[in-house]
């Protein structure tokens, strides 16, 4: 597999070593660069896969894992019979026009996109508790449960849904819209990486239940404090899930697993 060595970051949180990247990874990256100097727009037609190959220095397959990815994160629309088209980036923090990509098997990038995530949903618990409606709280409340029955019975579907309804119910108990709108739109983000495999909770499941009752409880209680810290406990534990999945996939692919 082709791979491009990286610069070590400085970020303290990061202390696995970093050494490898997968091929695809850096080809994808270069395919969103590509889009934004060739000033290309949502629609455009795209070179060919064979023509990328060799604007890029790349194999034909490696290109294509690459299209995989980006068509997953909505940077590509590859149309069969048709060719490769930009698209739209489904929302405005994706986006390709304005220079910036997220790619969910970069580390770095999942970092910040926590880093996001931690100032948007401390400052939702934050207001949610001084300012929650009973309505709202109730739904909040189901949210847990629904994530609760989800985990015991193995169906990772309602686990998720229940996870979404969560975070977007503490969201809306804000009662700030441009909150709403953010967290909806990192979650999204967040959602690409489980497009290729890679999901957020996964050994600590049990204890993600127990974190989103620990804010719920906070919000009810009107406690701001308390519901910010628990958020930060959930985001900090999360984060480490996403992390520990990466760098088992990232280090199988430098050992050919």
């Amino acid at each position: 597999m082709e791979a491009e060595p990286v610069t070590r970051t400085n970020d303290p949180r990061a202390t696995e070593p970093r050494g490898y990247r997968p091929g695809y990874e850096v080809v994808a990256e270069q395919i969103v660069r590509l889009i934004a100097e060739l000033e290309m727009s949502p629609g455009d037609r795209m070179p060919t896969e064979k023509d990328l190959a060799a604007r890029l220095g790349a194999s034909r397959t490696m290109v294509r894992e690459a299209i995989k990815i980006l068509s997953a994160t909505g940077r590509v629309s590859a149309q069969k019979g048709r060719g490769l088209y930009v698209a739209d980036g489904e929302g405005v923090l994706g986006a390709t026009q304005f220079g910036g990509f997220f790619m969910p098997t970069n580390l770095d990038h999942i970092f910040m996109l926590f880093e996001f995530r931690r100032v948007q949903e401390i400052a939702a618990s934050r207001l949610a508790a001084a300012q929650a409606s009973p309505a709202e709280l109730r739904v909040i409340e189901a949210a847990v449960q629904t994530c609760r029955h989800g985990y015991q019975a193995g169906n990772l579907a309602e686990f998720e849904a229940g996870d979404d309804a969560f975070h977007l119910g503490v969201a809306a108990a804000s009662h700030n819209f441009f909150l709403v709108a953010a967290v909806r739109e990192a979650r999204r983000l967040q959602r690409q990486a489980s497009v290729i495999g890679i999901r957020g909770v996964g050994g600590h499941a049990a204890e993600a239940v127990e974190e989103h009752d620990a804010i719920y409880r906070a919000i009810r209680d009107g406690q701001p404090d308390a519901a910010a810290d628990a958020t930060v406990v959930h985001l900090d534990n999360t984060l480490k899930d996403y992390r520990q999945e990466i760098q088992r996939r990232l280090f199988g692919a430098a050992l050919g697993e």
